[in-house]
C-alpha cells in the first residue's frame, strides 16, 4: 500500500499572482483591431478581382466575430447585474 505525503503547502499559504494590468483587462482594443482587420480583408475581397476567392471566408470571419462579441457582451452583462450562471472575471 502506497503512502500519502502530506502537503507541505496549503492552498491559503500558496503565493497568489499579481493582478494583471489594467491595459490587458481592456478588450475593446483588441475587439476593434479584430473587426477592421475582417472588414479591410471583406473590403478587398470584393474589390481585387484576384481575390474573389476569399469573399466567403471574409463574410463568415466576419460573422464570428459579430457572434463572438455579442456572446462576450450578453455575458459581461449577465456578470454585472448578478446572474448565477454568468462567467466569473468579466468585469
Amino acid at each position: 500500500m502506497a503512502e500519502q505525503t502530506p502537503s507541505t503547502e496549503s492552498s491559503a499559504d500558496a503565493p497568489q499572482p499579481p493582478p494583471l494590468p489594467a491595459g490587458l483587462l481592456r478588450v475593446q482594443p483588441a475587439i476593434a483591431a479584430i473587426a477592421v482587420g475582417w472588414l479591410v480583408a471583406v473590403v478587398l475581397a470584393f474589390t481585387v478581382p484576384g481575390l474573389h476567392d476569399w469573399r466567403p471566408v471574409t463574410i463568415a470571419g466576419l460573422g464570428v466575430g459579430v457572434f463572438g462579441t455579442s456572446l462576450f457582451l450578453w455575458q459581461r452583462a449577465a456578470v454585472r447585474r448578478g446572474s448565477r450562471g454568468a462567467q466569473t472575471g468579466l468585469n
